[in-house]
């Protein structure tokens, strides 16, 4: 049967969900986790929250879902510490120095991978197994055949969206909040710039980022069938009514194997929506219709009402328990239970006497041990054995069926014993001291010219489609005595995987020897390929631990996030050679959804198309590999006069990102961070170097 896994954003959220059938439930403890604007739980009340909800027969998940910065992980390894020994089920995250860090403090405390690490691949669901994880929720864009193909062969479990919002953006991979607003997405801080009035040709009049509410009501046999472990329901920011609705639906639907009613869609759709649903993603039916805004509706009062007196009126969820007894002449009475789980617990109460006037009958004791009301519990069978001719109080057997419960429960809630050990940092390496290198990455190999090699970068990161397309670029890069990188897409599909694989093997044979990934899938596919490996802005390089584990994963350089400032990446510990991006469009979204298609209804991704906001900056939207589009920065970011600043930080290199830039600007470009000629963007940003992102 499928788990059915609801968010809890507060105490009576998280009562809602247990009452109205959750499996388990995932909620934010501390500071760092996916929705830190939620009301998160302190260590009182997870501890409170673990046995609640472990008496019931649910499983509780803590968040720890955001890219830490070096000061952070030590309150992260308390957290975690103690989220361990309170018995929480599982941890999620996204930073893989987050993850190398609770591999040491404790390490049998189950992983999963958070949608925030962008595994849309079962290549990249098997690394997060050889990294230790025991579960993987997976990017929401997948339809159903990747999914299916994913689960088939998973070596771990597979966990899958199934009602809630949806992001525009992959998940982990959306600078678009915290470049624009400095507020970060990866940091739990999203202001939701999707939601936002954007448009085209200059006016900002539609809504082209913002999604409908995905709901997979409807497919939930079809999910069991294919072999997902784990549905989840989004909505830790919304209220426990909005909990209590959508768990009831789901759970309902789940235990009675069917799909909802029409009156329970309906519920559903009175609960939240954004005008309607949609299921696009999963059925591979991408497209306008995906869209919508939430609409001024009044609140369903007399919905919301029925349903919180449903989970604050008392115990509506019972676990299923079958109840023993033994009665017999000169022998104290004995009352057992047995709960799904095979715990068993026992008590025993007097000697009955001898029956004067109304003898004991196995029926009355059957009666009153059935009698499992204001308790969590309910008895599905009774098994009696009463001699005749005996006598004893029904206060009596009432008094051991409360005691038996009690020891049951205290069976239920006992804390698993686990290890712990103090979080430590490690070896530190010193900075570099020499000038960091200039290295370049381009969009398309039409940018490479034979100027731009004359002036030879220390890298130079070319597409792999690309690459491949166009092997005399290649070539001459080569020849001219330049490293060439081959950059994987930041996303590519298994039924893609085949393609890009055979453009690898194209660069390959020219010679190239490197590869820049951005996801868990594409290490391990250039791995097995046999390139180096280079880490790129997409993994999240935000912690000096998340250097420590992608050199013990064989990475020879890492590029840090963009969203960390200068005193934060001069103080990281460089584990191996580390690049910051000091020119270009920072990348602010990668989307399933062709929005330039779902505009014009044509293909011209190959133009550069200018999406407006409300205060009237273009970003430019560019194509990204399978279709997709990229969407960029209005502003460049220019740190030519600024070398002084970030020469100093112990760097291996800066590059230059190259996205809408021609041949010639390319070259620009290069000679002013050279030290030659005087090339200034009309509008240029710092980026957030100099800021301090929440």
């Amino acid at each position: 049967m499928l788990e059915l896994l609801a968010p809890a954003g507060s105490q009576q959220a998280l009562v809602a969900a247990v009452q109205n059938g959750a499996d388990a439930v995932y909620l934010g403890f501390g500071d760092f986790n996916a929705r830190r604007n939620a009301k998160n739980f302190s260590a009182e009340e997870v501890a409170a929250a673990v046995s609640y909800c472990h008496l019931r027969g649910t499983k509780v998940f803590v968040t720890l879902n955001t890219l830490l910065t070096d000061r952070e992980l030590p309150g992260a390894a308390e957290v975690a510490a103690q989220a361990s020994d309170m018995g929480v089920d599982a941890v999620l995250v996204q930073d893989l120095g987050v993850l190398r860090m609770l591999r040491q403090t404790v390490p049998d405390l189950p992983v999963h991978a958070s949608t925030q690490m962008t595994v849309h691949s079962l290549d990249g669901v098997k690394l997060c197994a050889d990294l230790g994880m025991s579960r993987v929720v997976l990017s929401r864009e997948l339809d159903r055949k990747q999914i299916e193909h994913i689960c088939m062969n998973s070596p771990i479990e597979i966990e899958v969206f199934a009602h809630g919002a949806l992001c525009m953006c992959y998940s982990g991979q959306c600078f678009f909040s915290s470049v624009i607003g400095g507020r970060s997405g990866n940091r739990g801080l999203c202001a939701q710039p999707c939601r936002l009035k954007y448009g085209w040709n200059g006016r900002a009049d539609d809504n082209p980022l913002s999604l409908k509410d995905m709901s997979l009501a409807g497919h939930l046999d079809e999910l069991r069938k294919m072999g997902v472990t784990c549905v989840k329901l989004e909505g830790r920011m919304k209220r426990p009514e909005y909990v209590a609705i959508v768990t009831g639906v789901y759970s309902r639907a789940i235990k009675e194997g069917r799909e909802p009613t029409a009156e329970e869609l309906e519920m559903l759709r009175r609960a939240f929506s954004r005008d309607g649903f949609t299921d696009g993603y999963f059925l591979g039916r991408k497209g306008p219709d995906m869209f919508g805004v939430r609409q001024d509706e009044e609140e369903p009062k007399e919905l919301f009402a029925q349903v919180r007196s449903g989970y604050e009126s008392g115990e509506s969820r019972k676990e299923p328990v079958r109840m023993f007894a033994m009665v017999r002449k000169g022998e104290p009475v004995q009352v057992g239970v047995q709960d799904r789980q095979e715990r068993v617990a026992t008590v025993t109460g007097p000697v009955p006497e001898a029956a004067i006037n109304v003898p004991l009958t196995r029926d009355k004791v059957e009666g009153q041990l059935q009698r499992t009301g204001g308790t969590p519990y309910a008895c599905e069978k009774v098994t009696a054995f009463v001699e005749d001719g005996l006598s004893l109080p029904l206060s009596v057997l009432n008094g051991l069926r409360r005691d038996v419960l009690d020891k049951l429960s205290q069976q239920r809630v006992l804390l698993p014993k686990r290890h712990k050990t103090e979080y430590k940092a490690g070896v530190r390496y010193e900075n570099r001291r020499t000038p960091p290198a200039i290295t370049v990455s381009v969009r398309t190999t039409d940018q490479i010219s034979a100027d731009m090699l004359r002036m030879k970068p220390e890298v130079l990161y070319i597409p792999t489609h690309e690459g491949a397309a166009h092997p005399d670029k290649v070539n001459a890069a080569l020849q001219a005595g330049i490293t060439v990188c081959a950059v994987l897409p930041r996303i590519f599909w298994d039924r893609e995987r085949e393609a890009v694989a055979k453009d690898l093997q194209t660069m390959k044979e020219l010679g190239v020897t490197e590869a820049l990934v951005a996801t868990p899938g594409a290490i391990r596919l250039a791995q097995q390929m046999g390139f180096t490996l280079r880490a790129d802005y997409g993994l999240g390089v935000f912690n000096s631990q998340t250097q420590k584990e992608l050199k013990r994963l064989g990475f020879a350089s890492a590029t840090a996030s963009f969203e960390l400032n200068f005193a934060q990446i001069r103080d990281m510990s460089k584990a191996i050679d580390t690049e910051i991006l000091v020119y270009g469009r920072l990348p602010l979204m990668i989307t399933e959804n062709c929005i330039v298609h779902n505009h014009s209804g044509q293909h011209t991704c190959s133009n550069i198309n200018q999406l407006t906001d409300r205060k009237g900056e273009r970003f430019p939207v560019v194509k990204a590999y399978g279709c997709r589009n990229e969407i960029l920065n209005a502003k460049k970011l220019f740190l030519a006069d600024k070398q002084g600043d970030w020469a100093k930080l112990g760097l291996w290199a800066g590059r230059l990102y190259f996205t809408t830039e021609n041949a010639m600007e390319c070259v620009q470009v290069m000679e002013r961070y050279m030290g030659q000629g005087r090339f200034e963007p009309n509008e240029f940003t710092r980026g957030l170097y100099y800021r301090i992102v929440e």
